[in-house]
């Protein structure tokens, strides 16, 4: 034995282990298609969307990896805690998601999601760790996909990084003012180091072959 020695400590019930929990769970469920309506279905919880083409060149070297291009959750109740009457968000929020894909000119049939109905808490711990451990490109260097427009102020507002990049989506806004091949090139370098940094992650993320690729019609 060691002149020193200290036992190693482990708190099952700690925030990060639980969010390693959530997120290893996650990440068990199928891939689901977005070529067709998603079926609808009840509840909250969390999300990533991921691509698995062969067309798109700059998401690419993610279509082999359990690396989302975005991550989020949809909840039943208001970040101030009043209620919503939404019986259906997580559903309602993929839904919108999908037709922002298309609307950006991007191949729906190369995109994937997968889903996890959870307690607010919960889907928050797991979408903070999504978004920490991955960085997702969508949330990080091309900003904007997940925004609604809704109302005169967000009409007059910048065009997003993401618009710039995917333009297309049926709203107004301010004009360019991003320049399309800085922001490729940004996304790009972010891109590899997402690669580079895949087995570096605190929860385990099974070969891709592992999973299922659920099809909805």
């Amino acid at each position: 034995m060691p002149a020193e020695y200290t036992p190693a400590s482990f708190d099952p019930l700690s925030t990060e282990q639980i969010a390693n929990t959530i997120c290893a769970t996650f990440e068990r469920q199928p891939l689901v298609s977005m070529t067709h309506e998603i079926p609808r279905f009840k509840g909250s919880g969390l999300y990533a969307l991921y691509y698995r083409g062969v067309s798109v060149d700059l998401y690419l070297p993610l279509a082999s990896l359990q690396v989302p291009v975005y991550a989020g959750q949809a909840r039943s109740d208001s970040a101030t805690g009043e209620s919503v009457r939404e019986r259906y968000p997580l559903h309602g929020r993929l839904k919108h998601h999908r037709l922002s894909i298309m609307e950006g000119g991007l191949p729906i049939a190369e995109f994937r999601f997968r889903a996890l109905l959870l307690p607010a808490v919960h889907a928050d711990l797991g979408e903070n760790a999504l978004r920490v451990g991955y960085t997702p490109v969508w949330n990080s260097k091309l900003k904007g996909f997940g925004s609604k427009e809704q109302g005169a102020t967000t009409r007059q507002s910048k065009k997003s990084k993401w618009d710039t990049v995917h333009d297309g989506r049926r709203r107004t806004h301010g004009g360019v003012v991003h320049e399309i091949e800085k922001l490729i090139g940004q996304a790009e370098a972010h891109i590899a180091r997402q690669v580079s940094d895949y087995d570096r992650l605190p929860w385990p993320h099974p070969d891709i072959d592992s999973y299922l690729d659920l099809e909805t019609s």
